[in-house]
């Protein structure tokens, strides 16, 4: 029997009126503890009745939270043989340290471009997606600074790479303004880049370089951080790495974890 049957059924019997006969049998004294009684428990009932109303209020208005993440094959989770990723890694944490439920829309793609990710702007669903999100990930240009080089690292078009950058920028900023019109306020969480090769010093410039055009770039957007990433793998280990480019498991909790010191969610 549910608690506000039971409620009800205590109110109607705690009111039906006794026989003439019934309250000659009781003594005042005794009539007088069983009132008390009766009245004890129409409090208790009460009490436990607004407790559960209470609840199922409060449980009503818990906000689902969403978080949206873009990217390439890093926030798609490529090489990460537990199949999470640092998006999910991210969601794992949420649902452990904040109340309500917690939804991601991952619209990564392996491969992807600055370009391609301009290109996703225009869909239905990731606007949708966009306009309805708490939190944004946003992790891009690496394939930009391989594919402007020509499909690899080695050897270095300076040249090249520089037209990239370009387009690059242009990009970001064309899919920022775009998010910024569909979501004002959600935080946007921008990711800089690492060198998969610390042992070629040439890499690293080309990244701190494209590392400072997108911190110059988000610069006046409201409510944008940039958590820098090239820091966390200074030392190529196969203990962070599943391939020339992509994290394994650890890296991502690595990653994972930077996301979470550098950012507030609270």
């Amino acid at each position: 029997m549910s608690i506000h049957r039971a409620f009800v059924l205590f109110i109607v019997i705690m009111f039906c009126p006794y026989s003439y006969r019934e309250k000659r049998a009781y003594s005042e004294v005794q009539l007088m503890k069983i009132h008390r009684k009766w009245w004890m428990g129409l409090l208790i009932l009460a009490a436990i009745g607004l407790g559960v109303f209470g609840f199922q209020s409060s449980m009503s208005h818990q906000k689902e939270e969403q978080i949206v993440a873009l990217g390439d094959s890093l926030t798609y989770g490529v090489g990460d043989e537990s199949g999470h990723g640092y998006v999910e890694n991210l969601q794992q944490w949420f649902d452990k340290n904040h109340d309500g439920p917690v939804t991601v829309d991952n619209y990564a793609i392996p491969g992807q471009q600055s370009d391609g990710m301009l290109g996703q702007m225009n869909e239905a669903t990731v606007l949708k997606s966009v306009e309805n999100a708490d939190y944004i990930l946003f992790f891009i240009g690496m394939n930009d600074i391989i594919k402007s080089n020509g499909g690899d690292l080695s050897p270095l078009h300076k040249d090249k790479i520089a037209v990239g950058k370009k387009d690059y920028e242009k990009n970001v900023k064309t899919i920022l303004n775009q998010i910024r019109e569909k979501n004002p306020e959600a935080p946007i969480l921008f990711l800089g880049l690492y060198n998969p090769y610390p042992d070629k010093p040439e890499i690293g410039q080309i990244i701190k370089g494209w590392n400072a055009t997108s911190q110059s770039i988000i610069e006046p957007y409201e409510n944008v951080t940039f958590i820098p990433t090239n820091d966390l793998y200074e030392e190529k280990s196969s203990r962070y790495f599943s391939d020339a480019v992509h994290l394994n498991e650890q890296g991502y909790e690595k990653l994972t974890m930077r996301i979470i010191k550098a950012y507030d969610f609270e």
